[in-house]
């Protein structure tokens, strides 16, 4: 039988499962370990591509190049149909995507020791909210690129399904599971019948009640974070030497991971220099331009998203910043974290509520919740979810691992059985 894969391709990590008569198994993508950040970094030096966190390891050592990350949410933007500026060449996006799926299909192949031609791949449940001609753009473009590297067979489910039929191999018993799966740009939910009798069968389209979602997740945390703890150090809520506000959307830009890089254009820096006229505090201004002329963005962003894990272990966190000034630094607690993602919250929560009104059961039904997703390690938002369904039990399952092993089991039902 040939071998199959499943590819969990996230906004901030990814993970690749292959089955078949050789192998069963996650993949070990980098450094022994089955996710690798969803990083590519073009080597302008070494004329090399890299990707995960060799990417980030080259970027942060201050090798000249452009790095790309959270790729995954240019599907179902204008930009799938541009080309970015690397390294003074035109390369259409779609060629990067397409670049970091073959990476992991090659790392596949030589694990498994075969050539892979089917797929699944996971989805979110929308990968544009309220808009179903660009979400099934984003969908079919995401099938030609993998296609375009060498599959000839795409098959696609949904993340938060794939992530139940990896939490129903634990199960004794029929459970109505609400499965929340919060990654870094989408938060997915699927209502599920699960059990033991139940995954014997091929098709489980009757057993999926509902799906729905947000596309509010990590990325926008790191977003919401860095404005209200980094931003300000840079002159966000500042004002103007006659009084009026720092306009605020460069600052917008820079704390969101998949536009920093359009920040580095010469007429952006240009303009970004010449409101040095109007910052009364010209310290602040200096901050800023020293974090875009020396493309210090994405490190801005990681010790942000770093600081978000570490009060989420912690409590409490401490943001470095000497690399923009000496001795300069921003504190985050659990409460200014909880604070800043209040809104976004109370949207992911309102959400799950939806999918389960949506199918038409009461909320006191749900005898489980199903955390998957690496921003479901937040206890302020398992707690805004589970509010909403006083009966039932909480699970954390593996929060980088589920879905793929998830669409593994799939993909063995779609091309093994």
């Amino acid at each position: 039988m040939p071998a199959y894969t499943a590819i969990d391709f996230g906004t901030s990590n990814s993970a690749v499962f292959v089955g078949g008569d050789r192998t069963d198994t996650l993949v070990s993508l980098e450094q022994g370990k089955h996710t690798m950040p969803t990083a590519v970094f073009f080597n302008a030096e070494e004329r090399s591509i890299v990707f995960g966190r060799q990417a980030i390891a080259e970027y942060q050592a201050a090798y000249p190049g452009r790095l790309m990350r959270s790729l995954k949410s240019l599907l179902g933007s204008e930009l799938m149909r541009e080309t970015t500026l690397i390294n003074g060449k035109a390369v259409a996006y779609k060629d990067i995507l397409a670049h970091f799926l073959s990476h992991l299909k090659q790392v596949a192949e030589q694990q498994c020791g075969q050539e892979l031609q089917q797929l699944v791949l996971g989805r979110p449940v929308f990968f544009v909210d309220d808009d179903p001609v660009r979400d099934a753009d984003a969908e079919s473009t995401l099938a030609d690129i993998a296609k375009s590297v060498g599959y000839s067979e795409v098959q696609f489910q949904y993340e938060p399904i794939a992530a139940a039929l990896d939490f129903e191999s634990q199960l004794t018993r029929e459970t109505l599971v609400l499965v929340a799966d919060i990654g870094g740009g989408t938060s997915d939910f699927s209502l599920i019948r699960l059990g033991p009798e139940r995954a014997k069968l091929k098709d489980r389209s009757a057993d999926v009640l509902a799906n729905g979602g947000v596309h509010i997740a990590g990325t926008d945390f790191d977003q919401q974070l860095s404005l209200a703890t980094v931003m300000p150090t840079l002159g966000l809520g500042g004002i103007t030497r006659n009084g009026k506000p720092i306009p605020a959307h460069l600052y917008f830009e820079l704390a969101t991971w998949h536009r920093i890089n359009l920040l580095y254009v010469p007429q952006t820096l240009a303009a970004a220099e010449a409101m040095r006229t109007i910052f009364k505090d010209e310290r602040a201004h200096t901050r800023l331009m020293r974090v875009l002329r020396e493309r210090e963005g994405h490190r801005l962003a990681g010790e942000v998203e770093a600081a978000k894990v570490t009060v989420a272990e912690t409590g409490t966190a401490e943001i470095d910043l000497g690399f923009v000034e000496e001795a300069l630094s921003a504190s985050l607690d659990a409460a200014q974290l909880q604070q800043a993602l209040a809104a976004s919250l109370r949207k992911i929560a309102e959400a799950a509520q939806c999918t389960v009104r949506d199918a038409g059961v009461a909320p006191q039904a749900v005898e489980a919740l199903y955390f998957t997703g690496g921003s479901t390690g937040l206890a302020g938002l398992r707690a805004a979810i589970a509010e909403g369904f006083p009966n039932a039990r909480i699970v954390i399952g593996e929060q980088f691992a589920s879905v793929a092993k998830g669409l593994g089991v799939h993909a063995h039902k779609l091309f093994a059985s």
